[in-house]
This record gives C-alpha cells, structure tokens and sequence, in this order.
C-alpha cells in the first residue's frame, strides 16, 4: 500500500486490543513427548455453553520469557500437531482454549498438558540473502487433536517463571458444503511479525531497505502488540464471537488453507474475510474468484485486502511455510523465469492485477480516522437500520478503500456508505460496496477495517458509540443471514448508483 508506516500494526494493536480485551505435511524433525489426549470437544453451539473465564494473557513476563510455535498454521481435527517451546521457566504447561461465543468468555478450556520440562532453545537465525528469520528449534511436545470441534485455537503456554504467551491454531472443517467460512488471515499476521527483529516492512537497524524478503512460519509471533497469537485477537475475535453467536453454519480455515487447497469452498455459501487481509498468493486469488463465479458470496470486512501479491515455498517443517514478497518486480528473482509470480503489489507494472477485480473496491490511503457516512438506505442491508445522511462516529480508519472507476470495476456497484475525509492531505472518500454476479454471488466490501470493531461493545474507534455498534451489528447479521441462504446476489441484486453520488467516471 501507499504510504505504510511500519508503526501501524503497533498503533491500531493500542486501538483495538482494548476493545477485544474488555468485554501442512509435518517435518521429518522428531516429535517430541506425545500429550495426553484432548477433552471431548464443544457442543456446536458455544453460546449454549459456559466458557472459561480467565483465559487472556495477563502476565507476558520479559522477552522471550515463553514462546512457542505450530508446525501448521491449521489441521484437520484429529491431525497431531507439534509445538516448539523456548521458555526460562524450568517447567510449563499448555493450556489449549477453543475461542468463540461462550457463555461470560470468549474462551473455553478443551485441553491442558501436565507440566513439561522447560529449556531454553536456540537462538533466531537469519537466513541470507532474504533475511528470514526462523527458530531452529527442537520439536517440545506433540498434541492431539482427536474429538476437537473445528474452530480458532490458542495455546496458552504457562511458565512457572510467571510468563505467558500464545500460539495459535485454526482446526479447519473437513466439509464447507453450506457454511459461511471465516479464513484467518495468517499470511498477514506474519507479514507483520517481528519477531527476531525482522518482518516483510522492519530490520534490527530501522532501514526498510534491509527487511526481509521472505518470512517463515517456522517463528513465534512477537510478542509486543500480538501475544503470540498473531493478529488474531484484535483483527478477527470479534467478528468470530459475533457470527457464533448469531448460531449461522460456520467453517474455519486460514488463507494458507484457500491457498493450497481448490476444493476448500467448495459448496460454501460464503467466505468471509477479516480486519486485515492484504497479502495473497495467485492461487489464493484464483480459487475465490472462482468460488465467486459458481455462486459463493464474499464478505471482504477490512480496508486493505489483495494489496501485496505473495508466493509460498516449503520449509524443513512442511510445505506452504516460507511467505516470499520481494515488494518489487525487477528485485524478485522470479522476474526472469516465472515473471507472473514475481512479487510487486498486485496492482503495480509490469502486470497489473488491481484488487478491485475481485474487491470491487480500491485501497486509497492511511492512516485516518473518520466517520462512516450512510448514502443509500434504499438498499437490503441499511433499509430501516440507518437513513441517509446518518453519521457512525470514527469507524473508517485505519486504512480505508473506495470505488475508483480509474481502474478495472465490477458493474454494477452500489456504494452504501460514501464518506469524506482527509488522507496525506488530500480530500476522498472512503466507501463500503457491494456487487452482484450473473452466478447470483454478492461481493461485500467494508473498506475500513474498522467494521470489525465495531462488533464490540468497547470498540475504541467509535468511542463505544452505542448506536454505531448497533447498526454495524444489525448489518453485519442481515449480511450473513442472507449469506446463509445461498447465492444473496439472486434475491439482491446491486443496483449502480454511482452517477447519484457523483463518483468521477460514473
């Protein structure tokens, strides 16, 4: 995107932590100690449940004090999955919680190790000439999955040094056949990641030319800003607690998930993407386009999704571990023999591919905070919600999209909320869109990633803006109730009404 700050995944953590606070092929490495097997799973409906209070990290201790990572970013429930442990503690535990909407938590206990033998392991490498950070370490303790319900997972490591720290782990559902799937957006998180004083925006010396080229997965997520648990919990818990509890058919997958596997949707209703999903690899891009032209619907609820165009290659640990982007064509090595998976953004020379194919809308900007702005409450999901006109303080921001006809556009298109604001000094607007096809499938896009967090009650960005958290939660229900039923662009189509509001080009 234009204009990244690399201090923007710091700054939007201190917004949107406080709201979510408050309320693929296993190595050849050896396995360690098998734990004991896992309690029976939840029920289908956690909001029928009571969950586990206190499951948050309260004490993280020093750096490095605990950490840990997954061989696999998902599995299948009933895969073992291995974790790798670094601690000082000379003994820990593991707690895995099951996340969602539970009864008073967002959490429920599904299993817990005995104590394990802590150590301290090797020390990141960094991996020349791409600057790849990866923990060299020994495999701690291998988990069992058997009987778990799919879901997003995180393991809460305890050390008896008093530190904590997360991993995450997505048990994907082996059938998607009539869900609406919620995609993790790993490759994000981990784009971010700077753990080990590298990520794909930061190096140790502050010299963006001196990033990393490639990260792997084979590291934890830091822990400043993500615990351990990647973007997880300020990106992608509220939407995920929300849709629970609303009792809509759910699959759970992560973009790794979309990336290597054709068939994940299909028979899905829906795909529903989160806060921050910019980076995507080709076949990611392929298989949810033509998911869409069969008649799945899309849900993009973010503000900067399909921005960085990425490639995966395999580690020691499995296949699909290692996230390549160059952020450049003639850099990337892959310009002179495979120049179509060369590694600019998506949209840059010299084969431009803009998200808003796909998106409908356009990444213009950040950072900004403004308000939302309804334009068109004759349409299906604001009628009787919000009338034109009507203001939801503060929730376009962080970084924000609109529809820019200067670039490939679906039509037609229809603009929901259309709302002024100021980025870099320039006047735009920022918009939420929705496009139908002729497979039936309707394409959302919040173009904020602030949508998200206005599912919490707290949400910082709106200043806990009851009537806010209202509309955006009667929209968002509205949106994935007809998700549910099938192809929404059939009962809905979109009526263009960007010649109304005097979009240049219309």
């Amino acid at each position: 995107m234009v204009r990244r700050r690399h201090t923007k995944a710091s700054r939007l953590a201190a917004v949107v932590t406080a709201a979510t606070t408050a309320a693929c092929t296993a190595g050849t490495a050896p396995a360690g100690p098998t734990a004991t097997p896992p309690a029976s799973p939840p029920p289908q409906s956690p909001s029928q449940q009571q969950g586990t209070p206190g499951w948050e990290i309260t004490h993280p201790g020093p750096e490095h004090a605990i950490e840990g990572y997954a061989d696999h970013t998902s599995v299948s429930p009933g895969e073992d999955v291995r974790l790798f442990v670094s601690t000082t503690a000379a003994h820990y535990t593991v707690t895995a919680y099951r996340m969602g909407a539970y009864r008073d938590s967002d959490a429920l206990e599904v299993w817990k190790s005995p104590a394990q033998p802590g150590r301290r392991q090797a020390a990141a490498t960094v991996q020349k000439p791409t600057s790849t950070v990866v923990a060299p370490w020994e495999p701690s303790l291998t988990v069992a999955t058997r009987d778990w319900a799919p879901g997003d997972y995180l393991f809460r490591l305890d050390g008896d040094n008093g530190a904590q720290q997360f991993v995450p782990l997505t048990l994907r559902t082996p059938s998607n056949a009539g869900k609406i799937v919620i995609v993790n957006a790993v490759t994000t998180w981990q784009a971010y990641n700077r753990w080990g004083g590298y990520s794909l925006y930061d190096a140790p010396d502050g010299k963006r030319a001196n990033r990393s080229r490639a990260v792997s997965f084979d590291r934890p997520y830091q822990a400043k800003d993500m615990q351990g648990a990647g973007d997880f919990l300020y990106f992608e818990l509220p939407l995920l607690r929300f849709a629970e509890r609303a009792g809509l058919p759910l699959g759970y997958a992560t973009d790794v998930d979309l990336h290597a596997d054709p068939h994940l949707l299909d028979g899905a209703r829906a795909m529903v993407t989160l806060g921050h999903d910019e980076y995507w690899s080709s076949a990611m891009r392929e298989h949810a386009t033509q998911a869409r032209d069969r008649g799945v619907n899309l849900a993009f609820l973010g503000g900067n999704e399909i921005y960085r165009h990425i490639r995966f290659d395999a580690t020691g640990t499995g296949p699909d571990r290692l996230e390549v982007d160059y952020k450049s064509f003639v850099e990337d090595p892959f310009h002179l023999t495979d120049p179509a998976e060369a590694t600019p953004e998506w949209r840059s020379p010299p084969i431009p591919r803009p998200e808003s194919v796909l998106l409908g809308n356009y990444y213009h900007c950040n950072p900004v905070h403004a308000d939302l702005e309804v334009a068109d409450d004759s349409h299906w999901l604001l009628s009787g919600i919000v009338h034109n006109g009507q203001k939801l303080p503060g929730l376009v921001g962080n970084e924000y999209e609109r529809v820019d006809l200067s670039v490939p556009t679906p039509r037609p298109i229809q603009v929901l909320f259309h709302s002024p604001l100021t980025c870099g000094g320039h006047a735009d607007f920022a918009d939420v869109s929705y496009y139908t096809t002729a497979s039936g499938a309707a394409v959302f896009s919040a173009g904020t990633q602030y949508w998200i967090c206005a599912l919490d009650a707290h949400c910082p960005a709106s200043g806990g803006d009851a009537e806010a958290g209202r509309a955006i939660g009667a929209i968002t229900q509205r949106l994935l109730a007809a998700y549910a039923e099938g192809p929404a662009g059939t009962a809905h189509p979109a009526r263009d009404n960007l010649a109304a509001l005097h979009v240049p080009g219309a």
